[in-house]
């Protein structure tokens, strides 16, 4: 009873306040009205503020827009950067490998090597804070094994080259370089296809 009883107050108040005429003041400018009279601004004070909004750029009007067409057999350039790399141990598996491709799907969370008290060294030995481009996942070895190769969806080829305690069964870990980006990537469902 009484939280019908509120009920109804409550509707009887949002009926009247929104039934409620909304009316706004009138304002007829006469001559002689000035900025000054109602925000005690002068001509000056308005002038300076609209030439902030101004930009510093010399801009001639007048001039004609020159464009210039872009040269078809321009080659793009490349830089190259030397690597500075460690040696990487590559594991493979001790199972005879399969002819034909697998593919699972798994759940992916991503990890970085960027934490605290974090090593930076994979199962099988790639430190991937010193290589932090190499295409590395956490696996469950039981799932897909310790140095197999793998396509992940969205991600590219990788190697699986590390373990986790919480990567069991069908999911993996992404390796991200960026802590950022690797929170970013949050939890996804993708599709793995192992190699070799």
């Amino acid at each position: 009873m009484l939280k019908t009883f509120k009920t109804l107050i409550a509707v009887a108040v949002l009926s009247v306040t929104v039934s409620a005429n909304v009316q706004a003041a009138t304002i007829t400018v006469k001559q002689d009205n000035t900025r000054w009279d109602q925000y005690n601004q002068t001509l000056e004070n308005i002038q300076k503020d609209a030439d902030m909004l101004e930009t510093d750029i010399p801009v001639n009007p007048a001039a004609p827009a020159v464009t210039e067409p872009f040269p078809v057999s321009a080659k793009p350039v490349i830089a190259h950067a030397k690597k500075k790399s460690t040696p990487v141990i590559k594991v493979t598996s001790s199972k005879s490998k399969s002819k034909s491709a697998k593919e699972i799907t798994v759940k992916a969370t991503a990890y970085t090597a960027s934490c605290e008290g974090c090593s930076g060294i994979t199962k099988t030995g790639i430190n991937i804070k010193d290589n932090p481009d190499e295409k590395v996942i956490a696996v469950d070895p039981s799932v897909i094994p310790l140095g197999s190769k793998v396509y992940v969806e969205g991600f590219g080829e990788a190697i699986a080259a590390d373990t986790g305690s919480a990567i069991k069964g069908n999911r993996i870990d992404v390796f991200i370089p960026s802590e950022q980006d690797a929170i970013d990537f949050g939890v996804k469902k993708l599709k793995v296809t192992i190699l070799n």
